[in-house]
């Protein structure tokens, strides 16, 4: 009796997610010895269980589910990233992945917005938009480059922090273009101020009272479990977003921030967030996996024609190998190693998430840049799956024990 009244929408989502779940689990060691990780699997069982498929799951793209499941994934994705940026950081070796930051991911933005522009019909800001949804990369589409000690220590530590930081440093450019794409009169420095500044603000507050006002543990008192720590975290992320939006900040910003804040201030915290909260962070990856692949469909992935499959060859070809290598000028950084870190740009769980966002945000031509980006995820998926393990075999072949040694210095 008390599955009645249960939508039948609710029904089938829930046997198909956790039959995913399933399936996810006992495909894992499989997954790992195929081109394809479970990202690219459960993506394409989106697709075939979508619209594009078997129409099983259907999901509006303007639904509140939709807008509703980017922002808790957002939340999530970025408060993790925000925390484990700082164990990277006080390594030694920050100057490659600063680069890349600072400059690569930037101008990778900025040759996409124009070859967009020159290929479609989209504006200067449309194309601008989806220029940010494909600068941040993922390696975790490509796992066997940044977790395989025969790639280089000094490339998988470079990858690993570019792809954890650049989500939350892309974010306020995708913010930005999409608030100026849906409104005319967009004020640039009304949204800095009020979005970017109260954000940021709300952030480093709540970061720090956050740090403080968690107990730390003193002597042979027992301290508060592991697993009450992540929580705490948990629940630090989401109230940190929802009070900052009351305030009129922008509350993904305050996220990134504040964890951040609480890493630099609280490794434990660090600690305990990035072993309890794995299978949560899994859970919510999977739906923005599954949803995203659920909405694809051929007609839309190739509805702005050959337009489309060419700005994915900018994407790849042109766009991250050009901002790469003026990134890493004058680092005595190898060729091999330029060539490789240029290739693997993936784009995965940010741009996914991204475009779910502006998706269910209603913009003009949102639909089109949605497509846009999910073709050039899409191709990601094939074209770095297969390419993973030769790229191993590849820079392995092409780099020695000088190469793992912190960075070296740019000349003098």
């Amino acid at each position: 009796m008390l599955a009645t009244g249960v939508p039948h929408d609710f029904v089938t989502v829930s046997w198909i997610l956790g039959g995913l779940l399933i399936a996810g689990a006992l495909l894992s060691g499989l997954a790992r010895r195929s081109f394809l990780s479970l990202t690219a699997l459960f993506v394409l069982a989106g697709f075939v269980l979508g619209e594009g498929g078997l129409e099983l799951l259907n999901f509006s793209a303007h639904s509140g589910f939709v807008s509703e499941l980017a922002v808790v994934a957002l939340v999530v994705i970025l408060f993790r990233d925000g925390l484990e940026a700082e164990a990277e950081m006080v390594q030694r070796a920050w100057r490659l992945p600063v680069r890349k930051l600072v400059i690569a991911m930037p101008l990778t933005g900025a040759i996409i917005a124009v070859a967009t522009h020159l290929l479609t019909d989209l504006d200067w800001v449309e194309s601008a938009l989806l220029g940010a949804l494909l600068s941040p990369t993922d390696p975790v589409l490509s796992s066997s480059v940044v977790t395989n000690p025969r790639v280089p220590r000094i490339v998988r530590h470079s990858l690993n922090l570019e792809s954890g930081l650049n989500d939350g440093l892309a974010l306020p450019f995708v913010l930005v273009f999409l608030a100026a794409a849906g409104h005319d009169n967009f004020n640039i420095v009304e949204f800095v101020v009020r979005d970017v500044g109260v954000g940021f603000l709300a952030g480093l507050l709540f970061g720090y009272a956050a740090s403080r006002a968690l107990p730390r543990p003193a002597g042979l008192r027992p301290g508060i479990p592991s697993h009450q720590r992540a929580l705490y975290a948990l629940g630090v992320a989401f109230a940190t977003y929802g009070v900052t939006a009351l305030l009129q900040g922008n509350g993904f910003i305050a996220v990134f921030v504040c964890a951040m804040t609480l890493g630099i201030r609280r490794p434990d915290i660090r600690s305990s967030f990035e072993h309890g909260s794995a299978e949560l962070i899994e859970v919510v990856k999977l739906g923005v996996f599954v949803v995203f692949g659920s909405l694809l469909t051929v007609d839309g992935l190739f509805g702005d024609g050959w337009a489309g499959p060419a700005i994915v060859v900018v994407t790849f070809l042109i766009a991250r190998p050009v901002a790469v290598w003026i990134a890493l000028a004058g680092t005595r950084t190898s060729t091999a190693i330029k060539a490789f870190m240029a290739w693997f740009g993936p784009k995965g769980v940010a741009t996914m998430t991204f475009s779910l966002f502006v998706l269910a945000e209603e913009i003009p031509n949102g639909d089109r840049i949605f497509n846009l980006a999910a073709l050039a995820v899409f191709v990601s998926i094939i074209a770095h799956g297969l390419t993973d393990q030769p790229g191993v075999d590849w820079i392995a072949a092409r780099t020695g024990p000088d190469d793992d040694l912190p960075e070296r210095q740019p000349d003098a």
